[in-house]
């Protein structure tokens, strides 16, 4: 009589789970909010999906802080950042302040062609 027995069993994690540092997850989250940065091109470098990177952003601003920082703000003090408005044809194209100027001119190449 042969047994087989499985390597691994069906469902189970292909590889073992990853700890991190709090140091590491801390600049890892330091480098995502800087202004302009794509946070999935950090995660994929980091080797994790970008929803864990998120993650270690709410898990390090404190959920609790937040809701009581947002509760207490005035509404009419907030100023959002400025937005230019670029219309072409019908098509209206929203620019932020921390977007790449070259990113700019092949989205309204892009809008142009259409």
């Amino acid at each position: 009589m042969i047994e087989a027995v499985p390597d691994r069993l069906d469902g189970s994690p292909r590889q073992l789970r990853r700890f991190w540092s709090d140091e590491f997850k801390a600049t890892e989250v330091e480098q995502a909010c800087q202004p302009g940065v794509n946070v999935s091109a950090i995660a994929r470098q980091i080797g994790i999906l970008p929803s864990q990177l998120y993650r270690w952003r709410r898990e390090l601003s404190g959920s609790d802080e937040l809701g009581q920082a947002a509760a207490t703000v005035d509404p009419q003090s907030v100023v959002s950042d400025p937005v230019v408005e670029i219309i072409i044809g019908n098509i209206v194209v929203r620019v932020g302040r921390h977007v790449d100027e070259a990113h700019m001119q092949r989205v309204i190449r892009a809008v142009r062609s259409a």
